[in-house]
């Protein structure tokens, strides 16, 4: 039998929450530092599962780190260089995207034999546009099972040079390249031959390189330049902001039904593209103060929105959320987010699936959907298709007076283990009785 969790209904929020580090940061880090000149003290490192993924990698490859038990301090030895393992190995990395896609890059620097694995939705990701890149700079990546997608086997030859590679299907095969790049021994000169997703995650990727000693030039986010034949230097210390897309569940709670939430980690000053959230959620009527460290936000009446969120995708799963909670009924459209499609799961396909079940009238268009808010909230158990963010999402129901039971809610392991431990502290419910 499914595991689930009920929450009944809640009346209002408030308090401080803490946010974990960030999962996009984190996993770009860990793999700088890993091929950097010296030692990085990493802090704030996420603990979840896409995290532990990459950190069983470099254990098995000969990488040193040490951690300790609440992830506060991580600190890594640098091999100086592309990661590398003398013999063949199959490494199994669950349905971590931000570890696959990376190290499909990384480990086609060297000469390695080295299978990349994941689970059942792993193999449906596609990575096609990663490899077609790499094979253009001479990588030798062959398909396991299914053309396009994993797993794969690595066995080396990348050297740089000039590559053409899609921008719009995900942002990770362009970080990919990014952070593999400047350690081939060519220069390397990207196109992009249609244009980049999600761009704000390429900014992080860029922004975190130069922390590590290396620039990448860009026109317009269509050529990019980077010297080859460089060498990461560690930081020495690095501390990882908290994870933007985590604080959306928080701040829309607040703005559904908060007297107020107060996230803390994150601030205006924040390199992740999920930040810009807090903007369309003051937009839609949440009332917004920005403090050092911190973001809060109270109730507001909830108006929606047309939104092209082709830069958040992410964030824009709590958005589909707070169109349930808008005063006048009107229609909410999220547009541009064909990206959902291929993400731990078809998100559009399943927020069509479960906003119904909760009463909602959707309309799911290739890469967009219309939210019109249910007249009345109806109990729904929430199948989360092994999601995270559809875990996460749909606790927000409770704010509705209605009941709503989320299945498998330990999905959230993904990014946020702790996530319903931290709702729960804020939440007020109407019998009194928490879960």
């Amino acid at each position: 039998m499914e595991k689930f969790l009920t929450l009944n209904p809640i009346s209002s929020v408030y308090g401080d929450i803490y946010l974990p580090g960030s999962k996009s940061i984190s996993n770009r880090v860990l793999l700088m530092s890993a091929m950097s000149n010296g030692v990085t003290c990493i802090k704030n490192l996420l603990n979840s599962d896409d995290v532990n993924h990459m950190l069983k990698v470099f254990q098995k490859i000969g990488i040193k780190f040490n951690i300790n038990n609440d992830y506060k301090n991580c600190i890594i030895e640098g091999c100086s260089g592309p990661l590398y393992y003398s013999n063949n190995i199959s490494l199994f990395l669950g349905n971590a995207g931000t570890v696959m896609r990376p190290l499909t890059a990384a480990f086609s620097l060297l000469n390695n034999d080295i299978i990349l694995t994941g689970d059942s939705r792993m193999q449906e990701r596609p990575i096609k546009d990663l490899v077609l890149a790499l094979r253009q700079g001479g990588a030798i990546i062959k398909y396991l099972q299914n053309e396009g997608y994993p797993p794969i086997k690595i066995q080396g030859g990348f050297l740089g040079g000039k590559i053409i590679i899609n921008g719009n299907i995900s942002s990770q095969f362009l970080t990919s390249l990014l952070i593999s790049a400047p350690l081939a021994k060519l220069d390397t000169n990207i196109t992009l031959k249609k244009p980049l997703i999600s761009k704000p995650y390429v900014d992080i990727t860029m922004k975190l390189m130069k922390n590590f000693g290396i620039t990448v030039y860009h026109e317009n986010y269509q050529k990019f330049f980077i010297k080859g034949n460089q060498i990461y230097y560690s930081p020495k210390n690095i501390y990882i902001e908290g994870d933007a897309s985590s604080a959306s569940y928080f701040l829309a709670a607040a703005a559904i039904k908060g007297k107020s939430v107060r996230v803390i980690g994150i601030d205006k000053n924040s390199i992740q593209g999920d930040i810009q959230f807090v903007n369309i959620l003051k937009k839609m009527g949440g009332k917004i103060n920005w403090g050092k460290n911190f973001v809060k936000c109270s109730e507001g009446r909830l108006k929606a929105i047309d939104l092209d969120a082709n830069d958040i995708p992410d964030a824009a799963m709590t958005i589909a959320i707070l169109a349930l909670f808008t005063y006048n009924g009107k229609t909410t459209i999220i547009r541009n987010i064909y990206s959902w499609r291929l993400k731990e799961t078809d998100r559009l396909k399943a927020m069509t699936i479960e906003l119904k079940k909760i009463g909602a009238f959707v309309i799911e268009g290739k890469d967009y959907i219309c939210i019109t808010p249910p007249k009345k909230f109806i109990y729904a158990k929430i199948n989360t298709y092994n999601d995270h963010r559809m875990a996460m999402c749909f606790s927000l129901i409770a704010l509705s007076n209605q009941s709503v039971t989320i299945m498998n809610p330990k999905c959230v392991s993904k990014t946020f283990p702790q996530y319903f431990q931290e709702f729960n502290k804020i939440s007020v419910y109407n019998s009194l009785k928490k879960f």
